[in-house]
């Protein structure tokens, strides 16, 4: 198990921790209720290190990647991005990642509990000859900014101008100096706020931290994250999906995250078929329940 909240260091410490796949996470920082009211009011700092982060090299990178998911890997140029899913030879989610391409690599982020999984599918497919890969957590840490000001703190501490980060599309980012290494900044729509995941050495990441709440950004632990999660209809692997979900019943269509014109890829059959001429019997939805705490995963509705 590792340690990679930073609260210890440089709040008090915090009232609870969770684990997810190995790795603690802070539940929040000072109240739920707080931290959600500075995701959608001013702008609060999210600690996403306990995500899982592989970097594939090479030529090929794009490629073979591009065998892997369901998005158009290879269409990608340097600072552009996207969201994708990898499958089972069935058509079921392995994995959901965020693909950012940089000059001759591609970063892949994927959520804790589908990292195994991701891991697994790049050491059976990928043939690290043609494109090297590393599991780069522990090296490479990250943050996210959201809300209606995130634009204005991320200027502060980074010195991108707030109209230029503005202009970036979904998953589009820019890599600029940080401390002596740099900061790779990804506009995100995570959340459905404005929002942009930050990607820096572990060394820098404490600095990073705070500047950002110096810059005005509230502290934001797992549970108001969540909150806004479900409100933004994002789902979470090993949560609201996993191995046994189909990627149109995860409605990764409206999330733009299905290529249908791309080259092959695991699971492409089944993903066509459904497509062109069937339909999927479930859907992901938000549903409104009564009362304070709602069902737990699988109830029966």
């Amino acid at each position: 198990m590792t340690d990679e909240t930073i609260a210890g260091r440089i709040t008090p410490a915090p009232p609870a921790t969770e684990e997810i796949a190995g790795r603690r996470v802070v539940v929040a920082y000072a109240s739920a209720a707080a931290e959600d009211a500075a995701l959608h009011q001013r702008a609060a700092v999210v600690d996403r290190s306990h995500r899982t982060r592989v970097r594939v090299d090479g030529a090929k990178a794009a490629e073979m990647i591009g065998g892997l998911v369901t998005n158009d890997t290879v269409a990608l140029q340097p600072g552009q991005g996207q969201y994708a899913a990898a499958l089972t030879a069935k058509g079921k989610i392995v994995a959901d990642v965020r693909i950012y391409a940089e000059e001759g690599s591609l970063l892949t982020d994927t959520g804790a509990r589908a990292g195994d999984g991701w891991r697994g599918m790049l050491g059976k497919f990928v043939n690290p000859r043609l494109a090297p890969h590393a599991d780069v957590t522990a090296p490479l840490r990250a943050a996210g900014v959201f809300g209606p000001n995130a634009r204005h703190v991320v200027e502060a501490i980074i010195g991108v101008a707030a109209s230029a980060l503005t202009v970036l599309p979904d998953y589009g980012h820019v890599r600029v100096p940080f401390e002596g290494a740099s900061v790779l900044v990804a506009r995100t729509p995570e959340l459905g706020l404005d929002g942009f995941d930050l990607f820096v050495p572990a060394e820098s990441f404490d600095e990073l931290w705070r500047r950002t709440v110096k810059a005005g950004a509230a502290p934001c632990g797992l549970a108001a994250w969540e909150i806004a999660r479900v409100e933004a209809g994002r789902p979470e692997w090993g949560l609201d999906i996993d191995d046994g979900t189909l990627v149109q019943e995860a409605n990764f269509d409206e999330l733009q995250a299905i290529s249908y014109t791309k080259g092959c890829y695991v699971g492409q059959e089944v993903v066509a078929r459904v497509h062109f001429k069937g339909h999927v019997n479930r859907h992901l939805r938000g549903l409104r329940a009564a009362g304070t705490a709602g069902p737990p995963s699988g109830a029966v509705l």
